[in-house]
């Protein structure tokens, strides 16, 4: 069985042209670096882990043009997956998550430097020094289905705290990585509980829709002043007029305690794919991949980002993962 046909979304954002920034001043291709010349952090911001996701690089485009720098410590500014970003297609949006692999499943050692080759790979392999020296990560991505969104800390409880100083979104999601491989955010000391070294990732929204934008550049700019980048007056004044997104709600953790991975092209969903959409009672069917159910394991089961694209036989279709009380 091939994977399913699915109509993609309305694309409302605007590829940019980041041709402009190639050349930067870190001698790796469209990564600039920012030295405010006073002790602080050094911070990293990306956008284009996946191609096809749009918000980050207006983020970035937007700090780069109103010339937002750090008054303390270092600012990463990386646009990762261009090559796979240049062929984007308003026909065929999806096809430009990436070119040969998942740029966010290569940041194990035994991967990165390992004899294994690939374009995404020797992309990593050009900000894997940048990224090893960030004190600070903010990935900035968008989702493949509508979803409210959702804060990535990754597998240790440190990196709440720090979404909490962000203050936003109201989702904050605890998960145990990707079988298939090491997301950026989890390379190395990030993901040790004992290093003051953070990352989150945010999923603002689904790919191509506005509110996503709005929520990259909030997002970003809240990062700045929780990180010790920017003060936080600073970062207030500079969201653009018509983007704030006034007060964040209140935030809740998402605890991931299952992974639901495609054992065959035959995978499909018995509920509605509805991101952060709750299966009330524990033993309801969620998925089916031909003699395998996957059921709630328990009452309230939250279903974090459903997804049928990119079917295929070992990547994860949904997590399942239940609130902290």
């Amino acid at each position: 069985m091939s994977e399913p046909v699915l109509a993609h979304y309305p694309v409302d954002v605007q590829p940019l042209d980041i041709s402009h920034y190639r050349h930067g001043n870190s001698g790796v291709d469209y990564v600039h670096v920012f030295d405010s010349q006073r002790p602080g952090p050094t911070v990293m911001l990306q956008a284009l882990t996946h191609g096809n996701e749009l918000c980050g690089v207006h983020a970035l485009d937007y700090l780069l043009r109103e010339k937002i720098v750090p008054s303390a410590g270092k600012l990463i500014v990386a646009f990762a997956n261009v090559k796979a970003y240049e062929r984007f297609d308003f026909d065929d949006p999806d096809a430009s998550r990436y070119i040969d692999e998942d740029y966010n499943r290569v940041w194990g050692d035994d991967t990165l430097f390992g004899a294994r080759d690939s374009l995404e790979l020797r992309r990593a392999r050009e900000l894997q020094p940048l990224v090893d020296t960030a004190d600070f990560l903010l990935d900035i991505h968008s989702m493949h289905e509508p979803c409210r969104p959702i804060m990535v800390c990754g597998m240790v409880d440190k990196h709440v705290a720090l979404a909490r100083k962000v203050g936003t979104p109201a989702d904050l999601l605890l998960d145990d990585g990707h079988p298939a491989g090491v997301r950026m955010r989890d390379r190395g000391t990030f993901n040790d509980p004992a290093s003051p070294r953070a990352a989150l990732l945010i999923e603002c929204g689904q790919h191509w829709e506005t509110a996503a934008v709005n929520v990259a550049i909030d997002t970003m700019l809240r990062f700045l002043a929780a990180t010790g980048s920017v003060s936080s007056a600073s970062a207030e004044s500079l969201l653009p007029t018509g983007q704030r997104l006034g007060p964040p709600a209140p935030q809740r953790v998402i605890r991931v305690t299952e992974t639901v991975v495609a054992r065959s092209m035959n995978f499909e969903f018995v509920v509605p794919m509805e991101g952060l959409g709750v299966v009330p009672k524990a033993g309801m069917p969620i998925a089916r991949d031909e003699d395998t159910v996957w059921s709630a394991p328990y009452d309230d089961t939250v279903l974090v980002m459903p997804s049928l694209r990119h079917l295929k036989p070992g990547n994860t279709q949904v997590r399942l993962g239940r609130y902290d009380e």
